[in-house]
């Protein structure tokens, strides 16, 4: 920025050439900006000066752009562009009524939604909306109030509250599961159908990673479905496609309601945790706060009721 400023001595004299460039005048430029129009004149000037370069071609009762002043002009104008962008998603972000949470497809079906009538019944004012991603959203960038994460909890850009330990363990339907009568250990998993989870974007566990985790050297999983989303790998599960991994938060309610069978005696703890993030550059609102703390005490309760 030092360098910048060292070519063009003022970012005052960027407002007033974009202005002039896009008008076609330093008349208008001047009414624009609610100065004389000598000053804009002088400012140009100035501003040729420090780059050495001449930026218009002076006409009569009007201006042109030389191609060095076109080529500035461009990129000044995709720069201001930005910036305005940013301030109008900053604004957004602070005016915004809504609470907006941002986590996978997999997260907001099978932990959000079943606990959401309840909230919604007792907070009725709050506009809570669930965005569906399979990327971890900029939340100083985007009019986002609340994301899931999955890591240790240590972001420099972000805030964070644990909702759940990463635990691992192979979950089938029970028609699957029952069918299996040879699966005494771990080293027999390979032989059964798998489900691979193949996110594009996140990363994400392997089985050949569970099996190495679980002490099973060279154990090469069979083909089997491939899936890029974890709400699908579930669905297919419950169907009966196969083993698939299961993560603790996410299907241990499946296992009680019977639409799950599963495996817990065989869970690896990765030693990481699904954390509920917000930005530290902007404040949350009180609505963010109120089921920021909603779902921490939601996973509290969660936490406290698990075996694991």
């Amino acid at each position: 920025m030092q360098k910048l400023w060292s070519h063009l001595s003022s970012p005052r004299h960027l407002v007033f050439f974009e202005a002039a460039a896009r008008t076609g005048s330093f008349t208008h430029a001047a009414q624009e900006l609610n100065v004389q129009q000598p000053a804009v004149s002088m400012t140009i000037k100035q501003l040729e000066t420090s780059l050495g370069v001449i930026l218009f071609e002076r006409r009569h009762r009007k201006i042109a752009l030389t191609n060095a002043g076109s080529r500035l002009f461009a990129d000044v104008k995709q720069a201001f562009e930005m910036l305005e962008q940013s301030a109008a998603s900053i604004q957004q972000f602070a005016s915004n009524d809504h609470v907006t949470l941002s986590a996978s497809s997999a997260f907001n079906n099978y932990w959000m939604l079943p606990r959401l009538g309840s909230f919604q019944r007792n907070n009725p004012d709050i506009d809570l909306r669930l965005q569906s991603s399979d990327r971890e959203p900029d939340l100083n960038a985007e009019t986002i109030s609340l994301a899931i994460r999955l890591g240790n909890g240590d972001w420099p850009d972000c805030n964070s509250a644990l909702i759940a330990e990463e635990i691992i363990y192979p979950v089938a339907s029970p028609r699957v599961m029952a069918a299996a009568i040879d699966l005494k250990n771990v080293a027999l998993l390979p032989r059964q159908r798998l489900i691979h989870l193949e996110e594009p974007i996140r990363e994400r566990p392997s089985w050949q990673q569970w099996f190495q985790a679980k002490g099973v050297q060279g154990a090469t999983p069979r083909g089997g479905l491939r899936l890029n989303d974890y709400a699908l790998v579930l669905q297919a599960a419950m169907a009966g496609e196969g083993f698939a991994f299961g993560w603790h938060h996410l299907v241990a309610p499946l296992a009680e309601q019977g639409l799950l069978a599963s495996r817990p005696n065989w869970a690896w703890k990765t030693g990481k945790g699904f954390y509920l993030v917000w930005s530290k550059s902007h404040q949350l609102t009180p609505k963010a706060e109120v089921v920021r703390d909603w779902m921490v005490a939601k996973s509290q309760e969660a936490q406290a009721a698990s075996k694991l």
